[in-house]
């Protein structure tokens, strides 16, 4: 019980940035908008070329996000063939990219950085662009079908600068090019900003949110795919390596857990509304995953902490 509490008290402080965005939203005026191009932009490809610089490089480390886009795809493609005997609109699209993925970025990392050293922490941040290249171009292409083609949804993905900063950040690694201490030590406040800043845009986007629907139905699906299958398949995974396989060891055991206990993906919110695909389901489900978690992560991680 000592350990609930002290993670639960970890993890409220990222609550309390979600009240600021909504403050910063309702009182301000701030949009998110003005946001999300800083965070795409400029902060997330200095957080994921730090990590790619900072990764050991190992052939199970860098085949591993290549492993998780698997999970994620696999999730994702399952759950759109089973959901047509549920929905025959949009709602199918937008659950079965929600199905596939989680808040890895603003939540995930965040939450890595409290539970764990900063060397799984990078690792993690190394790994989580594997939801970054599910939800630009499997994700992008179920949850936009009939708006745009599987071909511009790669082209989208082209123009995401986290996947070059990763490239670089992994050549610069493997030629052994590191920057200096100082340089080092300042790309390590872009974490926490991107932290700060991530948790912040999900309050941003509770304005309004009293004046739009809730499908009950869509929630119970959304919370059954991301806080039962993914713990059941993260874990399972976890215990077939550790007494079969061994491919993968007890840092990238850490790394699967944070992708199984994280909330619903922020982003479905803004695909939702860019595509006009059932953006009020999103939005609500979105929230009280987010919500829910407060109490799932810490239950979450006393249940297995030993496992990890």
């Amino acid at each position: 019980m000592t350990l609930f509490f002290t993670l639960l008290f970890k993890i409220f402080p990222l609550y309390v940035m979600i009240g600021f965005g909504y403050i910063a939203s309702r009182v301000l005026n701030i949009a998110r908008e003005s946001i999300a191009p800083l965070l795409i932009y400029i902060i997330s490809p200095v957080v994921v070329f730090s990590a790619s610089l900072s990764v050991e490089i190992k052939v199970e480390i860098l085949g591993f996000p290549w492993f998780m886009f698997l999970v994620s795809t696999f999730l994702c493609l399952f759950f759109y063939r089973v959901s047509k005997y549920i929905w025959q609109d949009e709602t199918r699209n937008i659950f079965a990219f929600s199905a596939g993925t989680g808040n890895t970025g603003y939540f995930g990392i965040p939450l890595a950085m409290l539970l764990f050293e900063p060397n799984v922490a990078n690792l993690y941040i190394f790994t989580m662009l594997s939801s970054l290249l599910y939800e630009s171009s499997v994700g992008f292409y179920i949850i936009a079908r009939g708006n745009y083609t599987f071909k511009q949804s790669l082209q989208k993905v082209a123009k995401l600068p986290s996947l070059y900063a990763l490239h670089l950040g992994l050549f610069f690694n493997y030629m052994g090019w590191m920057p200096s201490i100082e340089m080092m030590e300042f790309m390590e406040y872009f974490k926490g900003t991107f932290a700060i800043l991530g948790m912040m845009m999900i309050g941003m986007g509770l304005e309004g949110i009293r004046e739009k629907g809730l499908d009950f139905v869509f929630v119970g699906m959304t919370f059954f795919t991301k806080f039962i299958v993914w713990p059941l398949v993260v874990f399972g995974i976890i215990f077939i390596d550790s007494y079969l396989l061994g491919w993968f060891g007890k840092e990238l055991h850490q790394v699967m857990f944070i992708f199984a206990i994280v909330p619903l993906a922020a982003n479905a919110v803004s695909m939702a509304v860019l595509l006009n695909a059932a953006p009020q389901k999103a939005s609500f489900a979105v929230l009280l995953s987010t919500l829910f978690s407060l109490i799932s992560i810490p239950i979450m991680y006393v249940l297995f902490f030993k496992y990890i």
